[in-house]
């Protein structure tokens, strides 16, 4: 036979009347009519087959069973109780877990102030920051595995995705050597220099990588790179030892170079050329307050090292 069905609504009531030794008591408590306290003890007894009062004068005292059942429905309504409260911290994002993806430059601009933004709102959430690469960030949104992030979006297909372009931040030339800082790099310059480039393994997909080739384009040649690393730091410190220039965003330069280059400069290409960053969630999802938040602050960090791309009719790509 299934086991019997209990409400809450029928411990509810049990336990006020095991406390009060009285229903209009319980009912009184609980806002209910008598009566409907009554049918919910009848309904309960009824549901486990056993007795649970024996009426004495105008009042009620719990039979054995009943003091047995007592701290299981104790312990039933304050687990209850638990999840209602842990919901509602979630939702105001006091605790729970915060996941957002961020590729490599976004992180290095913003990801420890970012971090410490959302902590100094809420100190007890935990916060996930996911992604090593724009096209990888961007199929975990599509998995629905992550529901916003922060990306590069030259090489992201729009397909399935919202696209909000919040920032651009120009491409420079870095190197230690004077000589090939003497002013704008130009395509047929850049097709001769040799060159250290980060993000190896998603060279194919990386977005500086596809800018410039997109600028060499016309020369018929493709960047020449002497050494290939995974990250940013790697091939800034390479720069800095002199055995390769390197092409990085203005503001990692910034960054970089006077802790891992200190004796290299940069220049901007001719024309010049830009990384996009933006916003990017799953086309028509509706996002959660913890997204939302990681949006407005994430946004607030990279404009306030890229230049900020205002909103505008059209800025929002969705397909």
């Amino acid at each position: 036979m299934p086991s019997p069905m209990l409400s809450l609504h029928q411990l509810t009531c049990f336990l006020a009347t095991y406390e009060h030794g009285s229903l209009t008591a319980a009912a009184e408590e609980l806002g209910y009519a008598q009566p409907s306290v009554s049918e919910q003890i009848r309904s309960l007894e009824k549901s486990l087959g056993v007795q649970l009062f024996r009426r004495v004068g105008r009042g009620v005292v719990p039979t054995t069973v009943a003091d047995t059942l007592r701290p299981h429905a104790e312990k039933v309504l304050a687990a209850v109780r638990e999840a209602q409260d842990a919901a509602r911290s979630a939702k105001s994002l006091e605790t729970g877990t915060i996941r957002f993806g961020m590729f490599g430059i976004a992180r290095l601009y913003a990801g420890a102030g970012l971090i410490a933004d959302v902590l100094a709102r809420y100190p007890g959430v935990r916060v996930e920051l996911i992604g090593q690469n724009s096209t990888e960030v961007a199929e975990e949104l599509r998995r629905g595995r992550l529901e916003a992030a922060m990306l590069a979006v030259s090489t992201i297909a729009s397909e399935g995705l919202t696209i909000t372009p919040v920032a651009r931040e120009e491409l420079v030339y870095v190197s230690a050597d004077p000589a090939n800082l003497t002013g704008p790099v130009t395509a047929s310059r850049l097709a001769q220099s040799s060159l250290v480039m980060s993000e190896t393994t998603f060279r194919a997909t990386d977005s500086t990588r596809q800018t410039l080739r997109q600028m060499l384009h016309a020369t018929g040649r493709n960047p020449q790179t002497r050494i290939e690393v995974e990250d940013i730091e790697t091939a800034v410190e390479l720069v800095g030892l002199g055995y390769a220039d390197t092409i990085v965003p203005r503001g990692a330069a910034r960054q970089l170079l006077p802790r891992l280059a200190p004796k290299a400069g940069w220049v901007p290409l001719r024309p010049r050329q830009y990384d996009t960053f933006a916003i990017v969630h799953r086309a028509g999802a509706t996002l959660s307050p913890a997204a939302e938040l990681m949006i407005e602050l994430a946004t607030r960090r990279i404009q306030a090292i890229a230049e900020p791309i205002r909103p505008r009719g059209g800025a929002t790509v969705e397909a």
